[in-house]
């Protein structure tokens, strides 16, 4: 029982950060200086923001970066400060500074965000008390908080990557029990596939994530760590033969009819799910697994794929599922492979150079939340708040990356502070003692925290409690900021969400054909793995998982686009139907991969044969996502005609392929239909996709 409560994700998470939050809280209190104690309680806050809480082989580096990162933002801002340089203006030189930090790597563009909420903190700071002991509270707090982070991981061996890897066997078992579990519902896709798309979505998205936790393990060679490796391997060929096409509607209703292929089918996807999730609690709880076996299942399902050896539905899930069950059973992956390379960070250098120009995303990033910060401090000026700390904190609290994230975000933030205001108010009339404040604190810190990862409008409430009663023990005067709090929150949400709009918006919905064109190049390279006669497994490893992540990334990009503002629904609905394609061929790919690494039924002739015909398909799609011109444009080549297929029976490789070519043909004539129904603003005026990037 105490594993569960202890080793929980959100329960780990909340004793951590509340122990770091509080910890020197308590000692100073214990020091009877309980003001400097809250003041120290800041700094977590922003290395939190800046990443420094994640497991890293660099991470005493990386925490020194963040460190000097974080003071010279006080320093600096307090500088300018005392040379009377505006706010505004301050705001924004620290923010096109700081920017570069983004186009190094991902985990490295979080420290600007951080520094800024550095420069926010000090800026509640600066006149009060001295810049060099502004400039030591940084340090001494960034010092603490790495000195816990190093230790608690320590205690609690590899947490992050255990949560990512139960999160992801649960995952696998709840979109594989979604899939057979509404096997005789296939026949609209429209209707059964939007689920197992934001199944895969979620699943691809850890794996990604996991990819990053792997790369960032200081020594992969270490036993411990060898264990999780491969149990990611695991997963890996688990989401294989998860993932493969069962868009045999006709064929499954056939074989419904004439057995009881559906309550087996079912009896042994739930057996699987089930084993999944277990698996799943196993790694987060730290328990060795204990043995497996679903052969009675799996002779059930044999015997009925024996029973009707013309109809190949039966054969396709005995096979798979005999996978699985092995892959469960023996807790080892089906080869060997080699994880796919992560991306190289820039060097400094030439991360300026790409910097200094308005065509780096990093750029763009940085000057709009440079001018949103900079119009919330001329409003603050203009409101007569000489410090209007708390619009510019709420800006960059709810600005994310996307219309559709910053708007759910401001939505949780505004009402959850709403409430915690109007809760407060009532809380702070009842006068109770310190000593019981503080404990009211600690309680709501870690309720707060037990549930900001999933519910973070409710988490706000707490924090905003929180807040104000900070204010009334440093300052008896959390009443007084009851209104004034509400209104910058008011203010700064409304920044962020203009912004958001107007300041360089980064619209999913313009890069749909991009992304799409992507998905298509990833799917040829794959065929020409397969196709491959001396191809090597772990290269065709490598492409396979290159051609989820390009299908997923296009499918987020989709799921954001209908959630923006003034887009074109027609459009969406063509691409949505396209999408829906991509899914099917994805899949097919999948199935393909497995028969290519375990036995090639294709002869050399044949194979060329079939790779002319996809390339042809694959590039015409290509172009009519790239040239803006009507359908019938002569460049475009006609589709190839299939030819008389010989006596001889037709191999499952084949089979696949037929469908993809299928797939593929409907996806240029979806393409040709969308593209009138294309939005005529911003960067859909441009002529030539290349353009776009």
């Amino acid at each position: 029982m105490w594993r569960r409560v202890v080793y929980h994700p959100e329960v780990n998470y909340a004793l951590r950060q509340t122990l770091v939050l509080c910890l020197p809280v308590f000692l100073f209190w214990l020091l009877g200086d309980l003001p400097t104690g809250f003041l120290l309680s800041l700094v977590p806050a922003c290395c939190s923001i800046g990443g420094l809480d994640t497991p890293h082989k660099h991470f005493f580096k990386r925490l020194a970066i963040g460190g000097a990162l974080f003071v010279t933002s006080s320093v600096l801002l307090q500088f300018l400060l005392l040379w009377s340089v505006p706010l505004p203006l301050c705001m924004l030189i620290l923010t096109l500074l700081f920017g570069v930090t983004a186009e190094i790597s991902p985990l490295y563009g979080r420290l600007m965000p951080a520094a800024l909420v550095t420069a926010i903190f000090t800026l509640s700071m600066a006149g009060n008390l001295p810049v060099w002991r502004v400039a030591m509270l940084f340090v001494i707090g960034t010092v603490w908080y790495g000195l816990f982070i190093h230790l608690w991981f320590r205690l609690w061996q590899e947490q992050p990557m255990r949560e990512s890897l139960s999160l992801l066997y649960r995952q696998l078992a709840y979109y594989f029990d979604e899939k057979y579990s509404l096997l005789t519902q296939h026949t609209d896709p429209e209707k059964a596939l939007p689920p197992l798309l934001l199944r895969q979505q979620k699943v691809m998205d850890i794996i990604t994530q996991l990819y990053q936790q792997i790369y960032m393990i200081p020594n992969l060679k270490h036993p411990r760590h060898r264990r999780f490796i491969q149990a990611f391997q695991v997963a890996l060929d688990l989401q294989e033969h998860v993932t493969v096409s069962l868009h045999l509607p006709d064929e499954v209703q056939k074989l419904v009819e004439q057995s009881q292929a559906e309550a087996v089918i079912r009896h042994n996807a739930k057996m699987i799910s089930h084993r999944l999730q277990v698996l799943a609690d196993d790694i987060l709880y730290h328990r060795r697994p204990q043995p497996f076996n679903m052969d009675n299942e799996l002779s059930a399902l044999e015997k009925i794929a024996r029973q009707h050896p013309d109809n190949p539905v039966g054969t396709f899930c005995y096979y798979h599922f005999c996978r699985i069950s092995r892959l469960l059973r023996r807790q080892k992956p089906l080869y060997n492979r080699t994880l796919m390379p992560i991306q190289s960070h820039l060097s400094f250098l030439q991360a300026i150079k790409n910097y200094c120009s308005l065509k780096s995303a990093a750029f763009r990033n940085a000057a709009r939340l440079g001018i949103t910060l900079a119009a919330g401090a001329g409003i603050g000026l203009t409101l007569n708040l000489p410090k209007p700390y708390w619009i510019l904190m709420t800006i960059m609290v709810v600005s994310q990356n996307g219309y559709n994230a910053t708007r759910i975000r401001i939505q949780h933030r505004s009402l959850g502070t709403m409430i915690g205001i109007l809760a407060g108010a009532a809380i702070l009339h009842l006068y109770y003692s310190q000593n019981l404040m503080l404990t009211m604190m600690l309680v709501l810190t870690f309720c707060s925290y037990l549930i900001v990862r999933k519910n973070y409008g409710i988490a706000v409430i707490g924090f905003t409690i929180t807040a104000l009663y900070t204010l009334q023990i440093i300052a008896n005067s959390g009443m007084n900021y009851l209104l004034p709090r509400l209104i910058d929150t008011v203010i700064g949400c409304m920044l962020a969400f203009a912004s958001s709009l107007w300041l360089w918006p980064q619209w999913q919905s313009a890069l749909l054909r991009k992304n799409a064109h992507n998905a298509l190049e990833t799917y040829q390279q794959h065929l020409r793995q397969i196709f491959n006669m001396t191809n090597d497994v772990a290269e065709l490893a490598y492409t396979r998982m290159e051609v989820n992540q390009a299908h997923n990334t296009l499918f987020t990009a989709l799921n954001q686009a209908m959630q923006e503002p003034g887009f074109n629904t027609r459009y969406l609905a063509d691409m949505r139907l396209w999408v829906t394609h991509s899914q099917f061929l994805v899949e097919h790919l999948n199935a393909m991969t497995t028969i290519a690494r375990d036995q090639y039924v294709l002869v050399p002739a044949l194979a060329q044969e079939y790779l002319n015909a996809c390339e042809i398909l694959i590039q015409t799609c290509q172009q009519r996502l790239e040239y803006d011109g009507p359908s019938g444009d002569p460049g475009i080549l006609p589709i190839m005609e299939s030819e008389d297929q010989d006596e001889r029976e037709e191999t499952s490789m084949e089979k696949h392929i037929e469908r993809i070519m299928a797939h593929l043909t409907t996806m240029h004539t979806i393409s040709s239909l969308a593209w009138p129904q294309r939005p005529h603003h911003g960067m859909w005026l441009k002529r030539r996709l290349r353009e776009e990037g």
